[in-house]
């Protein structure tokens, strides 16, 4: 009888999760701005898929003086910079930095920063007092100037660019992280996980974080747009991936000193930069409307 009962229970919180899936993905479809995000990121994770297969590095930084500073035409849609090379091959190319830069910097943030949260919100005292002052000091530097302290320590590579913009998103994750466990702790089902003797790190990552994860998701969508354009002000400025790699905002700055009469050099960029950033925040503002608990009443 009781193997019966712990499959029904089995059976029956499995369809509740596929159940939930489905009324989040139904919602998202429903919001047009969310599913046109969701439309542009693809596009995004397209153009950086074709880069990688057709799309090589000697191509992209081919030199030809005969057709520099052409205007956007059915040859170069994107026309040519100063030194002939296409921009359109070198904007979709750049394509497969600002990914890395979203995903891998958001990655650092959520990961360390949901540890942190976590622990901070599920112990309290002073080590909730300890980490939540040195995200504080964390959050009080400018995320532009920490970038830039940053890569100039380690150097201009794409790997610091990742780390440089994922440590200034650590302390809105430590934040989130650790009001959504103060919300979760206090349930039923943990003091039930305490009293058959589960170890305390086994609670929190096992009964506490699973049930904390719906606003995660959302400021880690959300922190996207903000990681690209981080990403691209620091390259702008020299701190990001070294030149001549066709990042976005490299390609701006470079282009900047042409922009009264090849003003078509920074337009494009920008305008992949502004796409990339605006469908993460239609995403994101979708998202929380989907797995926003109160839209199930």
């Amino acid at each position: 009888m009781s193997k019966k009962n712990t499959t029904a229970s089995r059976l029956s919180s499995q369809y509740q999760k596929e159940n939930r899936t489905a009324m989040v993905w139904k919602r998202l479809k429903a919001n047009r701005g969310a599913f046109l995000g969701l439309i542009i990121l693809c596009i995004m994770f397209l153009l950086m898929i074709y880069s990688f297969i057709f799309i090589s590095y000697d191509e992209i930084s081919a030199i030809d003086s005969k057709n520099t500073f052409q205007d956007p035409s059915w040859e170069h849609p994107f026309g040519t910079d100063e030194m002939g090379r296409d921009m359109l091959k070198r904007t979709i190319y750049g394509s497969r930095y600002s990914l890395a830069v979203a995903f891998g910097a958001v990655g650092i943030g959520m990961i360390i920063g949901t540890f942190l949260g976590c622990i901070a919100g599920y112990y309290g005292g002073w080590v909730d007092n300890l980490i939540m002052r040195a995200s504080d000091v964390l959050s009080s530097l400018p995320g532009t100037l920490l970038g830039m302290v940053i890569v100039t320590i380690l150097g201009a590579k794409l790997i610091n660019l990742i780390i440089a913009v994922g440590v200034s998103c650590i302390a809105g994750f430590i934040r989130m992280a650790r009001a959504s466990v103060l919300t979760v702790k206090a349930n039923e089902y943990v003091e039930s996980a305490r009293a058959i003797g589960m170890s305390e790190f086994r609670i929190i990552f096992t009964q506490v974080l699973p049930n904390s994860l719906s606003p995660l998701i959302v400021t880690a969508t959300a922190r996207m747009a903000t990681a690209v354009l981080s990403a691209a002000g620091l390259s702008f400025l020299g701190f990001g991936v070294p030149v001549p790699n066709p990042e976005w905002g490299a390609l701006i700055s470079g282009s900047r000193n042409y922009l009264r009469f090849a003003p078509h050099l920074c337009y494009f960029p920008g305008l992949f930069i502004m796409l990339m950033a605006f469908s993460c925040a239609l995403l994101g503002d979708g998202l929380r409307d989907a797995l926003d608990p109160k839209l199930n009443k």
